[in-house]
């Protein structure tokens, strides 16, 4: 299929324009819906089913929190509620284009993979805030789970798995939950934690949550705990017992494109929730504010019965779920990871087809066919899809990197050289290079080819010459060489060259980073305009579900794309990549047992401790 891409000829951020009358859709077009659940963000975008265009989108950032060093955490309730927010303003927008809800025939799930919750499936409340992929506390854990086994080798499960032994992955957070956070110990011990990953929690929660929300993930989630064997497509008992892990507690896994429920429709007089919190209880007169409930006096006086009031509650916890509204009934009926997401929206279906993705990570990802393949270069096998029960999964090796986006962040955020993301294309142009400055972000340590979690982030190279335009310039240059070394570990492995590479991602609309990747790779990097294919990915696979049918893959739609041809010397890139690779070297090893001690006892000795940077 060469390079050309089956997506929208909309860009991401022209909401509700289509780009032309030969491909506009019609208002009586069935449309399919998708969650895009990200690291940084949530959204909710609405596709034409018949053009794959954008019909109408909205976004909300999530924060994260950092409340020790290597930690990251995200809070589940605002991850839920911030779905809640994007579905509500989407349908505001559908209907201000004077198009009916209704002609939304199915929604689909993308999500940041691994990132692990638990919660209680009696209350309906998350037991601990989600630990974030990126997040290193578990590192002591995968230490002893990695003594524990007979070759003393982080690729022990490999074979199984396609991975190996890793902070990254959501079996090590889990276990590290069930041996410090006591909740969750709890209630796994009483038979009521339930685990997912984000997927997981979105479907249970919008399908009814406590009140028989469907538990279920994909098999491209599944795949990315180290739970799941990759041959047999199911929770492996040797696995599981190896981490400690019950299997009951674990979601069903499904394919990646069925009906795994509906959007709940028990609502109001079915078992509606009628209740406010103590902010609002607190402007009735009928509220004592020393005991944070209803006074029988005060209603008294008033001759109000109390029967008639609503039921007071904190101002941060689950109330109940979605049970109506214009989308009560519609089918989820997508699943996948983001990255396997992409891949589909990408139409990267065919064995040999890749895709790159740049967001809060970089991921590569190559479509390997029906079968698994083992990488002898560092990285991973995985599960890329199954679009339906009765099809086969296919399987990609994968190229993970853990900073991506997050670096220039980082330039935002704790340095404050920019003060949008969007600004760093401008700075580092201004320079044109980075006159020998070197950076390697190691903030999580250096995932493939290395997983390395003993790195550390580093800038070799710096002169006084060195300003923030020359920092700039090397921060998107350090996301160009990790690519690099992803591709070059994926040519070995494949032995068949990547002859050019399809990219997507919120950073691909940098295009000085994409000018650099492609004079870095020496091949033409082929972008389309509308670079967040992942919901796309989403859609696609609820669109074509059984019981839906609405999404024909055999489509075909014309779209603009740009290419970017290598402008540099190869032996001009050689060079730089050799320096970024001499950098490389002088940040690992950094972190050890004996420096977090000495780490810790100044913070002791400092009176610091637990921080939050939020």
């Amino acid at each position: 299929m060469g390079c050309r891409l089956f997506v929208s000829s909309l860009p991401a951020r022209a909401i509700g324009r289509m780009t032309s009358s030969s491909s506009r859709g019609s208002l009586t077009d069935p449309l399919v819906a998708a969650i895009d659940q990200g690291t940084s963000s949530t959204r909710f975008l609405v596709f034409n089913a018949r053009t794959a265009e954008v019909v109408c989108q909205h976004q909300v950032e999530i924060k994260q929190s950092f409340p020790k060093e290597g930690w990251v955490e995200e809070d589940p309730l605002e991850i839920l509620q911030s779905v809640f927010e994007c579905v509500e303003h989407t349908c505001d927008k559908l209907n201000q284009l004077n198009i009916p809800t209704t002609h939304i025939k199915a929604i689909g799930v993308t999500n940041q993979r691994e990132t692990t919750l638990v919660w209680n499936k009696e209350t309906g409340e998350p037991l601990c805030n989600a630990i974030v992929w990126l997040d290193l506390r578990t590192q002591s854990t995968v230490e002893r789970l990695i003594n524990q086994t007979p070759s003393k080798s982080k690729n022990h499960l490999k074979s199984l798995t396609g991975l190996p032994i890793s902070t990254y992955f959501s079996a090590v957070k889990l276990r590290w939950l069930l041996d410090h956070v006591e909740p969750v110990a709890q209630a796994t011990h009483t038979h009521t934690a339930l685990f997912g990953t984000v997927d997981s929690w979105l479907i249970w929660c919008l399908t009814g949550g406590r009140k028989g929300g469907i538990h279920c993930t994909d098999v491209s989630n599944a795949s990315r705990t180290l739970l799941f064997n990759i041959h047999t497509l199911e929770w492996d008992p040797d696995l599981c017992s190896f981490f400690e892990i019950p299997m009951e507690m674990l979601p069903n896994v499904r394919s990646s494109s069925e009906i795994y429920g509906y959007m709940c429709l028990t609502g109001g007089r079915k078992g509606g929730i009628h209740c406010t919190d103590v902010s609002n209880a607190s402007r009735t007169l009928l509220f004592n504010i020393h005991t944070l409930e209803w006074d029988p006096d005060l209603c008294s006086f008033f001759e109000i019965p109390m029967e008639m009031l609503p039921n007071v509650r904190s101002s941060s916890e689950i109330y109940g779920y979605m049970c109506s509204g214009p989308l009560a009934g519609v089918p989820i009926s997508g699943c996948l990871g983001d990255q396997s997401a992409a891949l589909v929206g990408q139409m990267c279906l065919q064995e040999g087809q890749a895709k790159n993705t740049y967001g809060t990570g970089c991921f590569l990802l190559k479509n390997t066919g029906t079968k698994p393949v083992m990488s002898e270069h560092g990285l991973l096998t995985t599960v890329a899809y199954k679009l339906g029960r009765d099809h086969p999964a296919c399987y990609a090796l994968e190229g993970s990197v853990a900073i991506a986006g997050a670096v220039v962040r980082w330039l935002r955020d704790n340095l404050g050289i920019i003060q949008t993301s969007a600004e760093i294309e401008k700075l580092a142009s201004s320079v044109g290079s980075s006159h020998g400055c070197y950076f390697v972000p190691a903030f999580s340590g250096l995932y493939a080819p290395y997983w390395e979690p003993s790195a550390r982030g580093i800038i070799c190279g710096l002169t006084q010459f060195t300003n923030r335009s020359h920092l700039a310039f090397a921060a998107l240059e350090a996301v160009c060489f990790q690519t690099r070394e992803i591709l070059d570990a994926m040519n070995q492995d494949s032995g068949v060259p990547l002859t050019c590479l399809r990219v997507d991602g919120g950073m691909t609309a940098n295009s000085l980073l994409m000018q650099l990747q492609a004079d870095i790779l020496a091949i033409p990097v082929v972008r389309p305009s509308m670079s967040e294919t992942t919901a796309l990915g989403a859609a696609m696979a609820a669109g074509m579900a059984d019981g839906v049918c609405v999404w024909k893959l055999n489509q075909e739609h014309s779209i603009s794309m740009e290419t970017y041809q290598p402008q540099i010397l190869p032996k001009d890139g050689e060079f730089r990549y050799g320096r970024w690779k001499a950098a490389v070297q002088r940040a690992m090893n950094w972190e050890t047992t004996e420096t977090e001690t000495a780490n810790k006892e100044m913070m002791c000795c400092d009176g610091g401790g637990s921080r939050d940077n939020n």
